[in-house]
């Protein structure tokens, strides 16, 4: 997507890899709206850590990255023994993997890079193919991304209000995004629409990063808080919400996603408003029998007892531009109490209208049924 710098649009992707430095290309997120920069991670461990400390997240995004990661990690090994390497392929997939154990493209991007490395006889051939294998999962994702705005656009009319919630945008994956696919679509088709971000606490990624995205596009929207939701659709004032997802479980059509995304789809369901999740064929979890089985990001009480923000007045304009020494944590909540702070909640499929992939728009419990042609 194009990202305005300086007064000039250039395109970005959110990952990206410098072969000649073997260094992973990031935008770093946790400095938006108020600043823009790319870092360089400069070892898979680096990687692993700017995806634990959410340089870099959304469920794409932190799947390109491991990708990405794998094969930095790879390139840089010394030798030729193919045990030790094998032995090394797997510390650097459990720390990659390791980094947010709740969503399942880290998973399935290192497999895929894995199962492409096969095909080298030779450690150095395997080198060089898991570059390729990770270059490709990258713009898989940019594709699968593009179909789903193809797939999505269907859902939107014009004049409608549409809630987001989380970031599942070009930040959350390589390019385009899930759920804000089908959003960009109705836009450059001239459709007008409106979305309602929700700011997404503890990280406010809505209000924050959608937020931010949106207005680089251009596209109408606004900021409500979490709790406004509800007193919206009572009025009648949302018309469709569409999110993302960490994890969809293909057996059963359980769809885990940021925390809150369980309350957003009971309000629609209560105020019978369609509640579609848009996702890429990565984010499918095939194996895992239980939404109980998910294994829940519990982070730090810290997101919930207090903010990260710039300093300033009430309704002042805050410049943009390299400000990220001027972030502070203000403390909010009462300095002697404690957090739970679960990252992700899982919804069920009786609460979800349709599930937006790049191969059409299927029932939830119509993904087991098609399996094969989704695996495919």
């Amino acid at each position: 997507m194009n990202v305005a710098i300086r007064g000039r649009k250039r395109p970005f992707r959110t990952v990206s890899f410098d072969a000649a430095n073997n260094s992973v290309q990031l935008i770093e997120q946790r400095l938006l709206p108020h600043a823009f920069e790319v870092v360089s991670t400069r070892d898979y461990r680096e990687t692993a850590q700017a995806i634990r400390d959410m340089v870099v997240r959304g469920a794409g995004a932190i799947g390109a990255t491991a990708a990405y990661g794998l094969a930095q990690a790879v390139r840089a090994f010394e030798g030729t023994d193919r045990a030790q390497f094998h032995h090394y392929v797997d510390e650097v997939v459990a720390t990659l993997a390791g980094a947010r154990p709740t969503a399942v493209d880290p998973i399935n991007a290192m497999n895929d890079v894995r199962a492409a490395m096969k095909a080298g006889m030779t450690v150095a051939a395997q080198q060089e193919l898991s570059l390729l294998a990770a270059e490709t999962f990258a713009n898989n994702d940019v594709s699968d991304c593009q179909a789903l705005g193809r797939h999505g656009l269907k859902l939107i009319k014009s004049g409608m209000r549409i809630l987001t919630h989380c970031n599942a945008g070009w930040l959350a994956f390589v390019d385009v995004g899930s759920a804000t696919a089908p959003i960009y679509a109705a836009h450059a088709a001239g459709r007008q629409i409106h979305v309602f971000c929700d700011e997404t606490r503890p990280r406010s990624q809505g209000a924050t990063l959608m937020a931010w995205e949106l207005a680089q596009q251009g596209v109408s929207h606004e900021i409500i808080a979490d709790n406004a939701a509800g007193h919206l659709m009572q009025r009648g004032e949302v018309d469709l919400v569409l999110v993302g997802a960490d994890r969809v479980l293909g057996r059963t059509g359980e769809v885990t996603n940021k925390i809150g995304t369980y309350t957003k789809a009971v309000l629609a369901a209560c105020h019978k408003i369609p509640f579609y999740v848009a996702i890429p064929l990565s984010t499918i979890d095939w194996k895992l029998k239980r939404g109980t089985d998910i294994p829940i990001e519990e982070r730090s009480g810290d997101e919930v007892l207090g903010a990260w923000g710039i300093a300033c007045e009430p309704g002042a304009k805050i410049p943009t531009g390299k400000v990220g020494h001027r972030r502070t944590y203000v403390r909010v909540a009462n300095p002697t109490s404690q957090a739970r702070n679960p990252a992700f909640d899982v919804t069920p499929p009786g609460l979800i209208t349709g599930i937006i992939t790049p191969e059409g728009i299927y029932k939830p419990q119509d993904l087991w049924k098609r399996r094969s042609e989704l695996q495919s």
